[in-house]
């Protein structure tokens, strides 16, 4: 007979996620479905706002990796009138991305996934958790909570670092169409170079050591957590006005490296609390209109599909692409190509930082026409991120964004197929249905963000979207 197995909320990690898997009679997951629990409203909020509203406002969609956000929205604005900033504001900009980018896989290691695998302090919060599986010894387990510690440190030097061109973070303010509005100075470039230096440093021991240590003691992870084994990238970090970048756009297939078309992306809503217009839709001319409730849909969020297939996006993805990590697509391939892209881009940001000048022109000033659409694609730490923009009378007519959890947790499409995630789930054998450590390490592989703003209520104010206790019932938060 099979066995439900339900967590929910998943937690550590960015937003409300719930994952249900039926396990057979071994405990093998043999089904598997996850849900965002949380609508957002980011399409709805924008529309009839000046378009230049919307590269602050959607960075509220997540307070982990907002510069993404900015930068995907700028773009499509910019992509409007067909303008492309100068050489030294795209450094900035970069510099400005990927010290977000540092800090979120820092984040990612040590503070979300890291104890899945180590055990932390036996005090709140840490307790209560999981106990099962942890191979560690206890000198090697101590010193990588040492660790867990220093990057929370480490994490706010990446945020200071980021601050210094982005007025602030989360939510920077200094990127906008026509450039970045912060002018670089010595004392500022100064200042970047030596929180960079000591982030490097971070990355290049500490993190790297303790990633080598985690995928050696957990080698058969090398094998657990697949997925589709499709890859996708838009590509991200422009090296130049003429497109090229540091990680490349294309995807993967059966080991095929291929161009993308964007034109073959689609947003389908079969299993997803949106109308049936909502779904089966390119983005450019896509619809966001909720519908809690409708009969099989299980999420609130879409389901993405390129040339009508699952794609898995991220790091992993990325260096796949650059074909600088090709070993495999698992859940220790994830966190290994989210550690070396993590160095990859703390040595680049030296050359950029190196190279920004302190007399060349960083931003123009720029009017916005009375209409126009535009598209604007980037990489988030997680993923794949694409806004598509339409305005009229200088007022946003429609305006959707795919985000890279949207690509990797999505539900079923209208062809009845699992997104990444959940075909990740799906093979994997549980040792205790009581500590499913096992799904939790799949599912922080992917580092998901679910994060929204918008619960979603009746006219008296209830709560709709609500966490149900599951049978039988996993152990504690972790």
């Amino acid at each position: 007979m099979a066995t439900i197995i339900k967590i929910d909320p998943v937690t550590r990690l960015e937003g409300h996620l719930k994952i249900e898997v039926e396990v057979d009679s071994t405990n093998k997951v043999i089904n598997a479905h996850s849900t965002g629990n949380m609508f957002r409203g980011f399409e709805k909020i924008l529309t009839g706002r000046d378009p230049r509203d919307a590269i602050h406002i959607t960075q509220r969609i997540c307070g982990l990796c907002p510069v993404s956000h900015a930068i995907a929205s700028v773009k499509a604005i910019e992509d409007s009138f067909k303008f492309k900033p100068t050489f030294n504001a795209i450094l900035l900009r970069n510099l400005i991305q990927s010290g977000n980018y540092l800090s979120d896989h820092i984040l990612h290691f040590y503070h979300l996934a890291l104890l899945d695998y180590a055990k932390g302090p036996t005090q709140s919060p840490w307790t209560p958790g999981y106990n099962i599986d942890f191979r560690l010894s206890d000198a090697e387990n101590s010193a990588i909570i040492n660790n867990y510690i220093k990057a929370l440190d480490i994490r706010r030097k990446a945020h200071e670092m980021t601050a210094v061109f982005a007025g602030k973070i989360p939510h920077v303010m200094s990127i906008v169409p026509g450039g970045v509005t912060q002018k670089p100075t010595a004392e500022n470039i100064s200042k970047y170079k030596a929180y960079l230096n000591e982030v490097k440093a971070f990355i290049d021991n500490e993190y790297m050591s303790d990633l080598n240590l985690i995928a050696s003691k957990y080698s058969d992870y090398y094998s657990i957590g697949k997925g589709s084994g499709n890859l996708l990238t838009y590509g991200a970090f422009d090296l130049d006005a003429t497109g090229n970048t540091l990680f490349k756009s294309g995807i993967y297939k059966n080991g095929t490296y291929s161009a993308i078309d964007i034109t073959k992306i689609k947003e389908y809503a079969g299993c997803s609390w949106y109308t049936t217009d909502s779904g089966d839709k390119h983005p450019s001319i896509g619809k966001t209109e909720p519908y809690y409730g409708k009969a099989g849909a299980y999420s609130w969020l879409k389901a993405p599909r390129y040339n009508a297939e699952a794609y898995e996006v991220g790091p992993l993805a990325r260096m796949f692409m650059n074909k600088e990590y090709t070993r495999g697509i698992s859940v220790m391939d994830r966190h290994m190509a989210r550690g070396l892209e993590t160095k990859k881009l703390a040595q680049q940001m030296i050359s950029w930082i190196n190279s920004v000048s302190t007399t060349q022109s960083v931003y123009t000033q720029l009017g916005l026409p009375t209409s126009g659409i535009g598209v604007g694609l980037t990489e988030a730490p997680r993923g794949a991120l694409g806004h598509w923009v339409g305005f009229s009378s200088q007022r946003v007519t429609n305006y959707q964004i795919v985000t890279p959890t949207c690509w990797n947790v999505s539900p079923r499409d209208d062809f009845g197929q699992m997104g990444a995630l959940e075909q990740a789930l799906v093979g994997v054998t549980i040792q205790d249905i009581n500590q499913p450590i096992e799904l939790l390490r799949i599912v922080h592989s992917f580092d998901p963000c679910t994060g929204c703003s918008i619960h979603v209520m009746d006219p008296e104010k209830n709560v709709k979207a609500k966490f149900v206790v599951s049978t039988p019932s996993p152990k504690g938060v972790f």
